[in-house]
């Protein structure tokens, strides 16, 4: 059952260039921090971000997207330096995987540490983690000063959006902003 959605005001942001863009980066990576959800452009799809060390900003994800709850979120990182911030543990099988092939859509499945809310990781002990290839969404999670949780920028049972256009038709009046970057070049979720 879809929990009550109130609409909200939605921010529009435009981002292409990480250089040219910085006062829009500095918006989003704001919104994010005071835990606000924000849909940003990844390579893979746009993704519905919010803090992922948050559980209320986490549970806004849910509620926008109508998704259930024990469903575990990816959380993005801006660098792979980062993963021991949110894993218990860090196999050096990990650290191989992470120079070899982040920034990218490969997202690995370690045991959490327990800063990362059970709303983040569906109840499990286990966090998914994933550095974006895309410039914009790790220029935005630098910003924001926090790890992302970020699934699909869509309600539960909708295809996955690949450009803005898509995120508006199906999220405006669920978040809080809305980024319009470029379209997703790889157009399907990361490799788990």
């Amino acid at each position: 059952m879809e929990q009550h959605q109130t609409t909200i005001q939605t921010k529009l942001l435009t981002i292409y260039d990480t250089y040219q863009d910085k006062e829009h980066i500095a918006i989003a990576g704001a919104m994010l921090a005071e835990g606000k959800t924000v849909i940003i452009p990844t390579e893979t799809v746009y993704g519905l971000a919010a803090n992922a060390l948050d559980p209320v900003a986490v549970a806004q994800i849910f509620i926008a997207k109508g998704r259930p709850q024990d469903n575990p979120l990816i959380v993005h990182l801006a660098s792979g330096a980062e993963m021991h911030t949110i894993a218990r543990v860090v196999p050096d099988t990990a650290k191989k995987l992470a120079d070899a092939y982040w920034p990218g859509p490969l997202t690995m499945i370690l045991p959490k540490k327990d800063n990362i809310p059970t709303q983040t990781s569906g109840g499990l002990d286990t966090v998914a983690i994933r550095v974006p290839a895309s410039g914009v969404a790790r220029a935005i999670i630098e910003q924001a000063g926090v790890p992302l949780a970020a699934p699909s920028a869509n309600r539960s049972g909708s295809p996955s959006p690949t450009t803005y256009q898509h995120c508006i038709d199906d999220m405006m009046g669920r978040v809080d902003g809305i980024v319009q970057g470029d379209n997703a070049s790889v157009g399907v979720e990361s490799t788990v």
